[in-house]
């Protein structure tokens, strides 16, 4: 059957809810999307000029389309998580990690057991969880057992087997461990209300623990059992001490998820905290990588459903940063300020560290990803055509116009590339002239550079605001290469940087990577300069000492540096040693002058 041109798919599209697929000529399937109107979604993929390069090489291979139409915009949000997990097209973002998360297993059974496991098993037993940390289950499990004795042997304690006395107590029971329901020691009503306290305490309310053991504790200490009642004291402190640590500012903040997004070029972080009675029961941050430049709402909203799934979230209250659609039986909350307000900056803050713990084991484990993230950055930051894979900086050096010097600094890959960096003497600016002597040696440079044949940078950073930077750009105009090279003016006082003929500066985020590549950039040219200034500052003046003497020039003073390293040595040096320099004398007349 002959193949259906795009155009007439396009035209037969409804304008409902629901989820298109895409397939190439293979008929393997490219990408699932979901829309609140099929027709206006799916027909922006062929009419829109798309900025990003992915998205355009998609859009290129599509042959044929399918949708599935659905009642409600969230059903198709459900729906296209669902199919994106079942197919895992190429072009999707794929929620997904290869963990297996640990649970925390009530055991179906008489006197139940309680135990971590990272197996579901569907035999009527309770599973809470998944956690994201086995430490996190085995702290919960410490608590509960240094509370309730439990049982842990694997026993079938039917009542028949009980009153046959098929059992005896094991040495648990002697430390105090267990009661010894085997031998009918423990009741199963006060077993299982154990067991109803431990559900609580994992959901995060202690409430009723708490209550049931200081009515116990006070029943004992009125009837003058005061050891007992200490063992319950120490019960209560162990609950207490665990519950100031989980809870975070509002125990009347209950069964709510908190979801925040930090986002980059190529990556986004969401973070999920789930709360109970004023207390973070989990934590899970999910790095997500963007595959066409999917917007931080696009991501979210895929996010929430696959992390509510994954971890069998029942709240019915989202806190998020800023709307999306969601399940409409779910509340959803943007808070502005206050106790609900902090949380969402603490789900937050999770992410940027979890962000920066990425950002430190990827340079360590893979630095091209890093270098990339950050040129990829720059590039868009500083609204360049290409990443600035070579950057080069310039700065000026003078005090009141004497010895003025220039250095240029280069960067390859955002790193130094010392063996690079290049000394200026200033040749024909006369005086303090920044602008000019920033002038000459732009010119200088890429005059050379162009001459030997060798790469240009894609970016020239300039110490200094619009005047040095519209003088460095008169020289690149002169070797026509205004326009080839992109050049920026960093100024000191604001950190603003300039683009000729652009009067308005750009500011960067002060915590921006790419204001802290210029930054080094900026402070390394100063630093390489200044130390070069510095050094023939030092030496004119040491040459001026020694040629003021008669007889003395230029030539004779270096061949006394060279051989008594300082003019402190010349000075103390007898006028036998400093003849064998200059002969007898000259250096008579060097001793007298300094004696």
């Amino acid at each position: 059957m002959a193949q259906v041109p795009i155009k007439v798919q396009l035209s037969t599209l409804p304008n409902s809810p629901g989820v298109y697929q895409f397939y190439d000529s293979d008929d393997s399937i490219l990408y699932i999307g979901k829309a609140k109107d099929l027709k206006k979604r799916v027909s922006s993929y062929f009419t829109k000029n798309h900025d990003y390069g992915k998205t355009r090489v998609m859009v290129k291979k599509i042959r044929s389309i399918q949708h599935i139409v659905v009642p409600t915009e969230s059903d198709a949000l459900l729906l296209e998580n669902n199919l994106i997990k079942k197919y895992r097209p190429r072009y999707n973002v794929l929620l997904k990690d290869d963990k297996s998360y640990p649970w925390i297993c009530i055991k179906n059974e008489r006197f139940p057991r309680i135990f971590p496991t990272r197996k579901l098993i569907k035999d009527g037993s309770e599973y809470y969880g998944p956690y994201t940390s086995m430490k996190t289950v085995k702290t919960l499990l410490d608590l509960v057992k240094g509370v309730y004795p439990l049982r842990t042997c694997n026993y079938d304690l039917s009542q028949e087997k009980i009153n046959a006395g098929k059992y005896k107590v094991c040495l648990e029971f002697h430390l105090g461990n267990c009661k010894g329901p085997c031998e009918g020691l423990q009741s199963i009503s006060e077993y299982d209300r154990q067991i109803a306290d431990i559900r609580e305490i994992i959901k995060g309310n202690f409430k009723s623990s708490l209550q049931y053991f200081k009515h116990q504790m006070k029943a004992l200490a009125s009837e003058m059992r005061y050891e007992e009642a200490q063992r319950i004291k120490d019960k209560i402190e162990i609950l207490e001490n665990y519950q100031v640590k989980t809870t975070i500012v509002n125990p009347r903040i209950n069964n709510v998820d908190v979801f925040s997004i930090i986002s980059e070029d190529t990556f986004a972080y969401v973070n999920f905290l789930q709360l109970s009675h004023g207390s973070i029961i989990r934590s899970h941050t999910l790095e997500i990588k963007k595959k066409l430049n999917e917007t931080d709402e696009e991501l979210l909203q895929l996010a929430i459903v696959e992390i509510r799934q994954r971890f069998d979230s029942q709240s019915k209250e989202l806190y998020l940063p800023f709307k999306v659609v969601v399940e409409p039986h779910l509340k959803v909350t943007i808070p502005k300020l206050g106790d609900k307000k902090k949380i969402l900056e603490l789900s937050e803050r999770n992410a940027k560290f979890f962000r920066q713990e990425r950002f430190k084991q990827i340079r360590i484990t893979d630095p091209d990803r890093h270098t990339n993230r950050i040129m990829a950055q720059m590039q868009k930051d500083l609204r360049l055509s290409e990443e600035p894979r070579h950057i080069e900086c310039f700065d000026n050096s003078n005090i009141q116009g004497s010895n003025p010097v220039a250095a240029c600094v280069v960067f390859k890959n955002g790193k130094a590339s010392k063996k690079e960096y290049r000394h200026y003497n200033i040749k024909t600016v006369e005086g303090p002239d920044d602008f000019a002597s920033m002038e000459e040696v732009v010119f200088r440079r890429y005059k050379r550079l162009l001459a030997e044949d060798e790469p240009l940078p894609q970016l020239i950073v300039i110490d200094g605001g619009k005047g040095q930077l519209s003088s460095s750009v008169k020289s690149l105009d002169i070797l026509g290469l205004r326009g080839k090279i992109a050049i920026i003016g960093i100024a000191k006082r604001l950190e603003e940087i300039y683009f000729p003929e652009d009067p308005i500066p750009l500011y960067l985020d002060k915590k921006s990577e790419s204001l802290k590549i210029i930054q080094q950039l900026r402070n390394e040219a100063h630093r390489f300069g200044i130390t070069f200034h510095r050094n023939k500052r030092s030496k004119a003046a040491i040459n001026s000492e020694l040629e003021g003497i008669d007889g003395i020039g230029e030539k004779t003073a270096e061949e006394l540096l060279k051989k008594f390293k300082s003019v402190k040595r010349i000075k103390e040096a007898s006028i036998e040693n400093l003849a064998k320099s200059v002969g007898m004398a000259r250096a008579k007349k060097i001793y007298e002058t300094f004696h």
